[in-house]
């Protein structure tokens, strides 16, 4: 069965609440089984535009990426990053 990846692309615009997502947004993703495979650290715009933080989680199985991202828990953190920073997020099956 094919991985299922999490990417995000993100620039934090404010900080401080940005900081009360990210411990519930780790835990979320230690529970559903995803290992981060990159989160954050260096970065080069190849084409397009880039943003500063950018994230790839790996899970067993597309689903089981999808299940994470929208628990509950992953949703309660989600809720605390509202207004704290400009990102986009997609789910990808891997090959």
């Amino acid at each position: 069965m094919p991985k299922g990846y999490v990417i995000a692309r993100v620039d934090v615009t404010h900080p401080e609440p940005y900081g009360q997502y990210a411990p519930g947004a780790t835990e979320a993703v230690k529970k559903y089984g995803g290992k981060f495979l990159a989160r954050g650290g260096r970065y080069e715009a190849l084409e397009g535009e880039a943003r500063a933080r950018n994230v790839v989680i790996e899970f067993e199985s597309y689903e089981a990426a999808r299940t994470y991202y929208y628990s509950a828990e992953y949703q309660a953190a989600k809720a605390k990053r509202a207004g704290a920073a400009v990102a986009e997020f997609v789910l990808v099956e891997g090959v």
